[in-house]
Order: C-alpha cells, then sequence, then structure tokens
C-alpha cells in the first residue's frame, strides 16, 4: 500500500517558513480550511485512525525529538497510492510548539484533505440509530457526541445548519478521532428532516415542553433521530414542531437542561440498551 521515500526533506527549524505559515492558517481559520478543503490531526493515534478511514494526508509534518526516531522513519516511508504522495515536513521542537495545540503531542501533526460528505451519499443500515445536531456551536460538544457516536454506537451524526466547522482542529481533537469512524453530514436542517422523513426514520426532538415524554418511556426500538439543539437555545420552534416526538430528559435538581453533549449521550445509550437483540447495525465510516 506504501511506498518508500528514502531521502528525508531538510528540518525546519524557522517559524517564518512558508509552509508553516500555511499550516498554522489552516489552525486559525476556518474559511482557509473550507477554500483549501484541508483541516489538521495531531497525534500519532489519530492519524492512523484517519488513514483506516481512508482520509488522505496531504501534508505530515514530524518532530523526531517527539515522536522518536522509530516513529518519524516509519511515517516519512510512508506514501499513498496515487501520483501525488503527501509531502513529509521534519520540523525542530520549536517550531512543533508554536503548531501543537495539545498539552503533551506526540510530536505527529498531519494536513488531511476533508471528505465532501452528503446526505445522498449516507449508507444507512435497515433499522438505523441516528444524532441529528441543530446549529451546534461549540468544537468541544461536537467532537464529545462524535464520541458518544463511535463508543455506543449510532449509525450518523447529521449537523444541521452548523455554527462551527465541522472539521474544526478542536472537533477533531475533542472527538478523539470519532470524525473518522462515524459518519457525519452536515447540510441544512430542512433537507436533514426531509432527508429523515423520506428514509421513514423517526425523529425525536429533545426539548422542554409539557408535552414530552420521557426518555426512559420511550421507544427507540425502531429507526430512530434523535434530534437535540444549540447548547443556549435548544432546537428552534420550527425543528421542534417537524419532528414526531418530542422527549425529555426529567431533571431532579434546581437545573432545568443538561449540557448538549450529555443529553445527546443519555439519549444514545438508552437508545442503545432498547435495542439489543432487535437487529441493530454497526455502523461504518
Amino acid at each position: 500500500m506504501f511506498a518508500a521515500r528514502s531521502v528525508p526533506p531538510d528540518r525546519i527549524t524557522s517559524l517564518h517558513n512558508p509552509r508553516i505559515k500555511d499550516v498554522l492558517r489552516l489552525q486559525e481559520k476556518s474559511a482557509e480550511r473550507r477554500r483549501q478543503g484541508l483541516t489538521l490531526v495531531e497525534g500519532y493515534r489519530e492519524l492512523t485512525n484517519a488513514q483506516a478511514a481512508s482520509w488522505v494526508v496531504a501534508t505530515l509534518l514530524v518532530c523526531e525529538e517527539l515522536a522518536g526516531a522509530a516513529v518519524a522513519q516509519a511515517l516519512l516511508a510512508r506514501a499513498p497510492d496515487g501520483p501525488r504522495p503527501y509531502e513529509y515536513l521534519p520540523v525542530s521542537a520549536a517550531v512543533f510548539a508554536k503548531l501543537a495545540v495539545r498539552e503533551r503531542s506526540d510530536g505527529v501533526l498531519a494536513v488531511l484533505r476533508t471528505p465532501q460528505r452528503t446526505l445522498a451519499g449516507l449508507a444507512l443500515p435497515p433499522n438505523p440509530l441516528v444524532i441529528v445536531l441543530e446549529a451546534v456551536e461549540k468544537p468541544g460538544n461536537l467532537g464529545a457526541i462524535l464520541r458518544t457516536a463511535d463508543a455506543a454506537p449510532a449509525h450518523a451524526v447529521l449537523v444541521g445548519d452548523p455554527r462551527t466547522d465541522l472539521y474544526n482542529p478542536n472537533v477533531i481533537r475533542a472527538s478523539l478521532g470519532g470524525i473518522f469512524t462515524v459518519p457525519t453530514v452536515a447540510a441544512p436542517m430542512v433537507e436533514i428532516l426531509a432527508f429523515l422523513q423520506e428514509k421513514g426514520i423517526r425523529t425525536f426532538a429533545a426539548a422542554l415542553a409539557d408535552d414530552a415524554k420521557s426518555y426512559t418511556t420511550t421507544s427507540f426500538i425502531g429507526p430512530t433521530a434523535l434530534v437535540l439543539g444549540t447548547e443556549a437555545d435548544g432546537l428552534t420552534p420550527a425543528t421542534r414542531a417537524a419532528c414526531d416526538e418530542t422527549v425529555i430528559i426529567p431533571m431532579r435538581g434546581q437545573l432545568d437542561s443538561l449540557n448538549v453533549s450529555v443529553a445527546a449521550a443519555v439519549l444514545t445509550f438508552e437508545a442503545v440498551r432498547q435495542r439489543q437483540g432487535v437487529g441493530a447495525n454497526k455502523p461504518s465510516a
């Protein structure tokens, strides 16, 4: 699968190097990531997950002092099939410190080509469990929900009218690579709801409402989409009205709501518990 590259390039030691500036722009500007169709992933484990999911590496930056000689040499030898193998850039510890966002980085940072995923191209099993997020804003919450979707598991995460870049490096980091293992699509919310209706997937809005049923007394055994709203305001009235049912996680204390990533985890694991042994399928990215 890999072709050898025997001659390593010179190590980059200057923060003024044009390639380092390019990477920093990708790290800092979502518009630049969207324009180029690129994102960043930090960490050898996350890079391995991305490659296993067939994400294409455009550039690989490695600090041998942090990664170790064996890892650096192994990564240097890799290049994907095709006429354009990825660019390998060894960098100094000082340069990598500027690029890294993790406190204890392992010295591996990759620029990845982001996949163009659409609702039309989404393959779901006959009895799917889907998480739907409307206008999610915080990268940490989106990343945490992707971790839940991988762990439970759910078959897909659909992000309607996103307020954060789906491939924000902070999303990838918070997901611990869940973005690579869970099929994830961003689209207008009205298109997501129409897609779910067309597929015969029942939608359950998570909301504070007088007519909401407790999530523990609601059946999620059939084709199910769990629909959650923004961190601050919840679901929009239009989205909630378009859903088939409204469910609630009863709050026993003085506060009236959970963090959206926690609420998603509670609902998803309850759905998986109910569906055990009734033909739920394991997702594939």
